[in-house]
């Protein structure tokens, strides 16, 4: 079940060729340095992996979500989150291939399709995280243009991408049905950007504030309906959960990897401590919750693929894949001992990388009310 066809392991392959060649050897540098290498994305581009799942007509690869999947999975297991920032840019461009007019497709969307541009998603500010309808974020239309006013904080790729997907209120009173959402290209006047953000980890992806002070966008740059922003967003999260998912099962199938190869050589007591029964059940559980992960995720993403309502399934999947990707990560680091607390060694790397998928995309915590209210509907 669920076996890679010949063509997905042929993509496997290809994305996990990549990251051993171009991202492994200097992910430590270029987090020690805050570097976002920018290069990566631009031969990613190249080899057709920034729009995954974009439609081949507009520059895309045309990949099912159940193959996005098993591709994320494959780069994290190689590098841990590393490009991850590819997900956040195929957030910016799925709603505008399910939502947007032909004329934002042939402005907007090709070039982020094909890696001649790079997007971030703008939902988040300082007063709203999980609660989307909280947003202050104001659209006010005048003439042919939209006026924005706010901010957005906590963004991915924010100031080194070129095309931002935002969400702002057109109808403060109307909570989420008065959403709207905006593409915004970098350089717009009233388009300004935060300093760069201290974080425990993933510090060679950028994190800043997006601000707003009268920036105009045109009308034409809406996508779909005014106030029909909060659908365009759920549609969008669910389709990332997956791509989290994924992303938090192969950090923890890394750290497993690394336990695994560090027992067989670790000797204490005359023997490897792959022989001790306590290591021996850690690492059971650890390949246990790590696959059952990946299930959820691939079902997640087949059911997608076969056009079923995947907001349940999606939640499960990313709730399950975070949580345990966090377990495994920190049970790593306690089999590595004191290497696992060393810089040298990449499980405190992927501990602490661990956590944020706990948080993006919906915290743990919002996916169980997602499910439950599924549940009892």
């Amino acid at each position: 079940m669920f076996t890679p066809t010949e063509e997905q392991q042929l993509l496997k392959d290809m994305i996990r060729k990549f990251t051993e060649q171009e991202v492994a050897p200097f992910i430590s540098e270029w987090e020690e340095k805050g570097e976002f290498a920018r290069h990566v994305f631009d031969k990613l581009g190249e080899l057709g992996f920034c729009g995954m799942t974009i439609s081949e007509e507009y520059g895309g690869g045309g990949l099912d979500y159940l193959t996005l999947a098993m591709i994320v999975e494959e780069m994290t297991t190689v590098t841990g989150l590393g490009i991850s920032y590819l997900a956040v840019h195929l957030a910016a461009a799925t709603p505008i291939e399910a939502f947007g007019t032909e004329g934002q497709k042939d402005k907007y969307l090709v070039p982020l399709a094909t890696g001649k541009a790079l997007g971030a998603f703008a939902i988040t500010e300082p007063n709203a995280g999980s609660d989307v309808a909280a947003i202050r974020t104001t659209a006010v239309q005048e003439g042919d243009h939209y006026a924005l006013n706010g901010t957005k904080t906590f963004i991915t790729n924010a100031k080194e991408a070129d095309i931002y997907l935002v969400m702002a209120k057109t109808n403060k009173k109307s909570g989420h049905k008065g959403i709207s959402a905006f593409i915004v290209e970098k350089g717009t006047p009233g388009m300004e950007f935060g300093q760069k953000e201290k974080k425990m980890g993933l510090t060679y992806i950028p994190t800043r504030d997006v601000i707003f002070e009268d920036c105009k966008v045109p009308v034409a740059n809406r996508v779909d309906e005014e106030n029909e922003g909060f659908k365009v967003a759920m549609y969008t999260l669910d389709g990332s959960r997956i791509s989290v998912a994924a992303a938090a099962t192969g950090l923890g199938q890394a750290a497993l990897n690394a336990a695994i190869n560090y027992a067989k050589e670790r000797h204490a007591f005359g023997q490897p401590i792959a022989g001790f029964q306590a290591l021996q059940f850690m690492m059971a559980d650890m390949a246990t919750e790590i696959q059952a992960a990946r299930l959820l995720t691939y079902q997640a993403g087949s059911m997608k693929d076969q056009g079923m309502d995947i907001s349940i399934q999606a939640s499960m999947a990313k709730r399950y894949a975070s949580d345990t990707a966090m377990k495994v990560t920190t049970d790593a680091v306690q089999i590595l001992g004191g290497y696992g607390y060393m810089k040298e060694y990449n499980v405190e790397r992927y501990m602490r990388e661990a956590k944020l998928m706990q948080i993006v995309e919906g915290t743990s915590q919002i996916q169980r009310l997602v499910i439950a209210a599924k549940l009892l509907a």
